[in-house]
């Protein structure tokens, strides 16, 4: 009989282990609050929007993330006609209602840890239905269990497949310099 206590209290102990590492394994850092702004530098026009509805999670296991932003939520623009054509002529939002970036980070970092890190985001960025494989450099610095983003980068409307007309083409920039700032939380998922 002693041989088989010890046996069901191994594979209890074996169990538990199991159990609280699939909990840990489901603790992701989910985006709380973000601020995404794009800016069109052209020679005859300047174009700035910004959304606050920036989506995503960093799984601290394998440094593996996915970032979305509904390409509707942006707002500002020149003007409400401008924010139209950009969601009906060049986004097609209907079509093509998120942009997306996934992948991994490249370095590998322990977000456990308080910390400045400068680390290289390589993943898929999908816009307007044309995914590119892109290495984003981002900055993440944890402090007492928040994680912060700041990240700056440019995307070439060519790479997206978002064609511009020619009548307009000295108001738009055919490349957008997208900044990403976001406070990220980790949370049970």
């Amino acid at each position: 009989m002693p041989r088989s206590t010890a046996a069901k209290s191994s594979f209890l102990l074996f169990f538990l282990f199991l159990t609280a590492g699939a909990l840990l394994a489901q603790k992701k850092y989910a985006i709380s609050e973000s601020a995404m702004t794009f800016t069109s530098n052209a020679e005859l026009e300047l174009i700035t929007a910004a959304s606050k509805k920036v989506q995503g999670l960093i799984d601290p296991t394998n440094n593996q993330f996915a970032f979305y932003v509904d390409v509707k939520s942006f707002q500002g623009f020149n003007s409400v006609l401008q924010r139209e054509h950009f969601n009906e002529k060049y986004m097609e939002s209907e079509k093509y209602p998120r942009a997306k970036f996934s992948g991994k980070i490249i370095e590998p970092i322990d977000l456990s840890n308080d910390g400045s890190y400068d680390v290289r985001a390589k993943g898929e960025l999908d816009i307007h239905g044309q995914k590119q494989t892109r290495i984003i450099k981002s900055k993440l610095t944890v402090k007492n269990g928040v994680v912060y983003i700041e990240s700056h980068f440019f995307v070439p409307l060519d790479d997206h497949n978002i064609s511009i007309p020619t009548i307009v083409s000295q108001k738009i920039a055919t490349e957008i310099e997208v900044n990403l700032n976001a406070t990220m939380l980790l949370q049970s998922l």
